[in-house]
């Protein structure tokens, strides 16, 4: 028998109305509101999630990653632009590096998406990455879902873009597009990355600049996969050369995903991923929650700063000290 989910308190109903009638102001809040590490904020942000959660799940979820420099960005900007103008309601989640003296995000895609975010049709979020690895944000997934009940049918996660770590969005969404400059070399670091066998649809962007280079970068990325097992057996990964900037390519793009949405609803490993991904959820927020505790037990803050500094020095081996500590949080408080 499920339990049932703690009541909003009377401030945050209409905080839910908001999210649940679009209203901008209101899903800022939300995300606001999850995104805070403060107890308080996080239990009322839990009874939010629960509040609206019987009206998600209905969005398509796109993950785009790439080196830096690749034109993230302008990427998504280019598709939002096209989708909205087609009466696509869609939400980014840009996540970006985390400022060392500030903690808050220090790029700021509003700025670098100023068209796509004047949009009535789409809502543009960026989020700090908290030093998180694997590009994303913390909250990215309660964020999402606050997209999702807000009607947003099309959610994209934005990542970093700082290198290897980057996989983590694969795990979230339902679709992850991986980006690839048209330059020689680049396929080979991607497959050294391990990032490329993720990826279901790899875009050779700015095109533009060399159209030789790109089909040439195009042709070499598709031989790479297919050295490589494909991660659904109903899904073949397509290589396409776009230009972001001039837009070429985009719609052709758009077509791929929607044949993949299909390709994967048809056969039920689309409905059967996002199972995987709600378990995958709950044992991360398991892991996080266990950490939180064992460094909040009284016992182990007594003596966490003594054993730390005794490690440092060298008088004290890393797993003795480890050992003495989960010892200590297995005492009662």
């Amino acid at each position: 028998m499920n339990p049932s989910p703690p009541a909003l308190e009377s401030g945050d109903q209409g905080l839910a109305a908001g999210v649940l009638a679009g209203e901008r102001r209101s899903l800022a809040k939300g995300i606001t509101l999850v995104e805070s590490s403060r107890r308080e904020h996080q239990l009322r942000a839990q009874r939010l999630l629960e509040a609206i959660l019987p009206h998600t799940g209905h969005s398509l979820r796109l993950g785009v990653s790439g080196a830096p420099g690749v034109g993230k960005s302008t990427f998504v900007e280019a598709l939002g632009l096209c989708l909205a103008g087609q009466g696509h309601r869609l939400a980014v989640l840009a996540v970006d590096p985390s400022s060392a003296v500030t903690g808050g995000s220090i790029l700021g895609d509003k700025t670098r998406m100023e068209r796509l975010s004047q949009h009535p049709n789409a809502f543009i979020r960026p989020s700090p990455s908290g030093g998180t690895l694997g590009g994303v944000a913390e909250k990215t997934r309660e964020a999402m879902l606050l997209c999702e009940a807000a009607g947003y049918g099309l959610i994209i996660v934005e990542t970093v873009g700082v290198g290897q770590s980057e996989v983590a969005v694969a795990g979230m969404v339902d679709m992850f597009m991986l980006l690839q400059l048209p330059n020689a070399g680049d396929e080979l670091q991607a497959l050294k990355k391990g990032i490329i066998e993720l990826a279901d649809m790899v875009v050779i962007n700015k095109a533009d600049l060399d159209a030789g280079s790109a089909e040439l970068a195009r042709a070499q990325v598709q031989n790479v996969l297919t050295l490589l097992a494909p991660a659904s057996p109903h899904w073949t990964p397509p290589v396409l050369a776009v230009s972001a900037l001039t837009g070429a390519g985009v719609p052709e793009l758009w077509s791929e995903v929607g044949r993949f949405r299909t390709a994967l609803a048809a056969s039920g490993e689309f409905q059967a991923k996002r199972r995987r991904q709600a378990v995958d959820w709950m044992w991360s927020l398991l892991d996080s929650g266990l950490r939180s505790r064992f460094r909040h037990h009284p016992a182990v803050r007594e003596r966490l700063d003594q054993l730390t500094a005794a490690v440092s020095h060298g008088a004290m081996t890393p797993s003795a000290a480890a050992r003495m500590l989960l010892a200590l949080a297995q005492e009662k408080d």
